[in-house]
């Protein structure tokens, strides 16, 4: 079973553009506190450059990937 914190760490990846590494997220001081510290964990994991969002980092575009690809399977047509 996915718990909140693992839900909202996937759906930042999630959010992220695969065609373009070069394109970032930014999460915002007025974020939600939940998106706030999910950016927090997955930059301390070594999925993203910074703490509020940044780039996807080499193990951050593969984790990305399978997330993308996983719920493009799972999505209605």
């Amino acid at each position: 079973m996915l718990n909140t914190e693992y839900t909202d760490e996937l759906d930042i990846l999630a959010k992220y553009n695969l065609n373009s590494i070069q394109e970032g997220l930014k999460i915002h001081h007025d974020a939600p506190e939940n998106i706030k510290q999910a950016a927090i964990r997955l930059f301390h994991k070594g999925l993203i450059t910074q703490e509020d969002g940044g780039y996807l980092t080499d193990r951050g575009i593969e984790a990305a990937e399978h997330i993308q690809r996983a719920l493009n399977i799972i999505r209605p047509n």
